[in-house]
């Protein structure tokens, strides 16, 4: 089974590279509200895993991140 996961910073906290990008894109003439950079995991695992519990123990920084699971 494949899965992918989109890892992103929480709401509200700093994400000075997507502020980078952001000032990058701006100093560039392009009009841009905001920017956040994120992950993206794509899996293959077995069926059956418990994609949830994977995630939350070893991909992401619960106390900084959230995600999606696709």
């Amino acid at each position: 089974m494949k899965v992918r996961v989109l890892i992103m910073p929480k709401r509200g906290l700093l994400d000075p590279e997507g502020r980078a990008v952001k000032e990058m894109l701006t100093d560039n003439g392009f009009t841009v509200k905001d920017v956040k950079v994120g992950k993206v995991v794509e899996l293959e695992v077995e069926e059956g895993t418990d994609i949830k519990k994977l995630v939350e123990g070893f991909l992401i920084n619960p106390l900084v991140e959230e995600y999606i699971i696709e």
